[in-house]
């Protein structure tokens, strides 16, 4: 059975691109009578307002979109992800990184030429040179670290990895592009990467849909999906809506939020029309 999933982060309101994903990934689960889920993904507790919770679900439902109960919300599962790392850290996979931005800006400063990944200049890798008494010896001393995969070595214990895109094909996976990802920080317990792999798996997502500006963050996913044991789902990564632009929606765009396309008066046709669909 196929299953699709929507996955907001309640850092604001939603606009007209969240419509177009949220009724994409609908309209994936319809084709094939199959189920469609919602999940907050509210693991940045910085960031994340309840306020924008009910917004999303007031939103969606006034779209007319429908979903299975309960939703799934990140918060609640924190020992989730921390099953998943205490995985990938008995694999010896996973080092604390105890540089700073500043640090890291520094090093790769330094480096000259360092090589760029989607996300910007990789990581150099200076912590996972450390020896672990350094480790814990800093650990011990209260120095705050993130949790950073060791990806050369994880690629090398998995081996060749591919995953299919219904609208690209066939696809090799190439995590290393990213270098040593971050998959959890002492303010985030767990990283979008690894997060929403769990989820995933967790709620038997079969077809993964969402914008194509995460394209290139599935690579890292199925590198995780390998070292965890967990099922590989399809994916469909969409266009994503502009204005006229050519600039993408984003939560900025007040006029264009769901609440106030419905509070000029917008019927959800309307609304869902503008949303491509």
């Amino acid at each position: 059975m196929t299953i699709t999933r929507f996955a907001p982060s309640p850092t604001g309101e939603l606009h007209l691109g969240h419509a177009h994903s949220a009724l994409f990934a609908v309209a994936g689960a319809r084709a094939a009578h199959g189920r469609f889920l919602l999940r907050i993904e509210d693991i940045d507790r910085t960031r994340c307002r309840p306020e924008f919770t009910r917004a999303i679900l007031t939103d969606l439902a006034w779209l007319g979109l429908e979903w299975e109960r309960p939703v799934r919300v990140q918060s609640e599962h924190f020992d989730d992800y921390r099953a998943a790392l205490d995985r990938l850290e008995g694999m010896g996979l996973l080092y604390p990184c105890f540089c700073t931005r500043k640090d890291i800006a520094r090093e790769v400063e330094g480096a000259g030429h360092a090589p760029h990944g989607p996300d910007g200049p990789l990581y150099p890798g200076h912590c996972r040179q450390l020896s672990e008494g350094e480790r814990r010896e800093r650990r011990e001393a209260g120095q705050p670290f993130a949790l950073r995969l060791d990806v050369g070595g994880a690629v090398r214990r998995v081996g060749r990895l591919t995953w299919h895109d219904r609208g690209r094909g066939g696809q090799e996976a190439r995590p290393e592009m990213f270098g040593d990802v971050v998959l959890a920080r002492k303010d985030t317990p767990a990283s979008y990467h690894l997060a929403v792999t769990v989820d995933d798996a967790l709620q038997g997502v079969t077809l993964v849909t969402r914008g194509e500006d995460l394209f290139d963050a599935t690579h890292v996913h199925r590198l995780l999906q390998a070292l965890l044991g967990l099922p590989v789902p399809d994916y469909h990564h969409h266009r994503l809506l502009a204005d006229e632009h050519g600039r993408r929606y984003a939560k900025r765009d007040k006029s264009l939020t769901l609440r106030a396309l419905r509070e000029a008066g917008r019927t959800p046709g309307e609304v869902r029309a503008l949303a491509g669909f």
